[in-house]
């Protein structure tokens, strides 16, 4: 089978180049496991940090060996465990790049492909998916008279929390992004009141304007430097959800992301670190709640897709660089066979 691995350490953003597509065994079912047919890969921005062994303690792969970390959604073709069967779809987080996978039961979950698009559990069903719902209803909960901000908002999160806020209520949504296509998909597509690009002259007046009574949630998944532009249109009592800091995922050293405490005290603001990981025991109750609001129209997405897994390192590559439009995935294998 196909393998998708590193060919070297990296100690830099990584490109396509940095990777390869070997062959390996194909694994063995262990006691108590199942094994998968990958159908889709997910890319995700993390893993450009994991594979510099930068990401929540997490070890990178080993090169010309380990696979590559990645979500998969695939069907179960060997099973040891009596939670699932031969011919379930099933989703697992520690995937990673290759044709089959073999992990303990207790790592998938089980899957409805019914309820959406089966690629769909790669993205708004799946870990992003699963953060915006957790940020906006969890912890900011969001709900009528709210003014959302969200920065990278053309992204698999970041447009997902916009349409959540609303669904939830927001009298307001304005996101964050970068470049006048990506900020197309952002109110066109995902139905935000408007969308600032801020790759262009003049942005920040822009936002002001945006948000003329200013914003009372906020969703950081940039730097710090953005977390305090958005407290400084924040009303008093806002809260703040902090997700990613994707702009220090590829640093030479480890940014100490300082923060303006007397403008957090100012602004009696209420800010709450985000780590998905935490919310993956409610992980079946967020999709019973999103998949009817995909049904409905409620709750779109934008997919970057590529086909074969040799395809894959181009597709990571320009999701490092931050030119995929909508949620970077990988169809390795054929839904049917």
């Amino acid at each position: 089978m196909q393998l998708g691995t590193l060919k070297h350490a990296v100690d830099h953003k990584p490109v396509a180049s940095d990777f390869a597509i070997i062959e390996a065994d194909r694994p063995v079912c262990p006691e108590g496991g199942i094994v998968i047919r990958v159908v889709h890969l997910s890319l995700d921005p993390y893993v450009g940090s994991r594979l510099r062994g930068r990401h929540m303690g997490e070890p990178a792969p080993e090169p010309m060996k380990g696979a590559i970390p990645g979500a998969i959604i695939g069907q179960v073709v060997e099973s040891r465990s009596p939670n699932f069967a031969e011919g379930d779809w099933a989703h697992a987080m520690e995937g990673g790049w290759q044709e089959f996978v073999a992990i303990a039961a207790s790592e998938a979950r089980k899957i409805d492909p019914n309820v959406a698009p089966l690629a769909a559990h790669a993205g708004v069903l799946g870990m992003p998916g699963l953060t915006a719902w957790s940020g906006i209803t969890q912890l900011a909960k969001v709900g009528p008279s709210d003014t959302v901000l969200v920065d990278a908002a053309a992204g698999p999160v970041g447009g997902t929390v916009g349409q959540i806020a609303r669904i939830k209520g927001a009298d307001r949504v304005v996101g964050i992004a970068g470049g006048a296509e990506k900020c197309s998909l952002v109110t066109d597509t995902y139905g935000f009141d408007a969308c600032i690009d801020y790759k262009s002259d003049g942005w920040r007046d822009r936002l002001a304007e945006a948000l003329p009574d200013g914003l009372s949630v906020f969703f950081e998944n940039v730097s710090a430097d953005m977390a305090m532009l958005a407290l400084t249109h924040a009303q008093t009592y806002a809260r703040g959800v902090l997700c990613g800091l994707v702009d220090a995922y590829h640093t030479e050293t480890q940014s100490q992301h300082p923060l303006n405490a007397g403008l957090i005290i100012g602004k009696r603001a209420q800010l709450f670190g985000l780590v998905v990981y935490d919310f993956y025991p409610r992980w079946d109750e967020y999709v019973a709640e999103a998949a009817p609001w995909i049904a409905s129209g409620q709750l779109k997405f934008a997919e970057d897709r590529a086909d074969g897994l040799e395809n894959a390192p181009a597709l990571f590559e320009r999701l490092m660089n931050g030119k995929n439009k909508g949620k970077a995935v990988v169809t390795v294998a054929p839904e049917q066979v």
